[in-house]
């Protein structure tokens, strides 16, 4: 049966000094977490640039994806990790046209994992990428329905 998950956002204001949140209700994560146009493209530390942004927030879900599919494929060729720490590296193009493109994504994924030979460990990576749900939904169509508010 499929199902949906969620998250809010809301943004006040014009693009460099407005501000926004991000919601996830579903979980209770978290609430009205800042973003901001600092936050997004700015460098992190600098002042006003605390708080999140949607590419880390696709990172993080890319890297909990990744792992979560690393283990299964794993455990279906008899393999149990004891530990897979992945990161993901979202690129943005701030630069591109019609405007801010994420370019790509690099997974950087070590993990220690009894009885298995690095070349066999490197082919169950790659299909674990192949089959990792945030990897595939980074090509699905996208729709729309947009409301105006009266």
């Amino acid at each position: 049966m499929a199902f949906k998950r969620y998250a809010d956002a809301v943004w006040q204001g014009d693009l460099q000094a407005g501000a926004g949140t991000l919601s996830t209700p579903q979980s209770g994560l978290f609430a009205d977490q800042a973003y901001s146009f600092k936050t997004r493209f700015g460098e992190p530390g600098e002042p006003g640039s605390r708080g999140t942004n949607p590419e880390e927030l696709l990172a993080a879900a890319h890297a909990g994806c990744f792992s979560m599919a690393l283990s299964a494929v794993l455990g279906k060729e008899g393999f149990t990790p004891e530990r897979i720490q992945t990161r993901a590296e979202v690129s943005m193009d701030p630069g591109m046209d019609p405007g801010p493109t994420v370019t790509g994504v690099k997974l950087v994924v070590e993990a220690a994992v009894p009885g298995i030979d690095a070349a066999r460990f490197q082919s169950i990576a790659e299909a674990a990428k192949a089959g990792c749900v945030i990897s595939r939904a980074l090509s699905v169509p996208v729709s729309l329905d947009a409301t105006l508010a009266s």
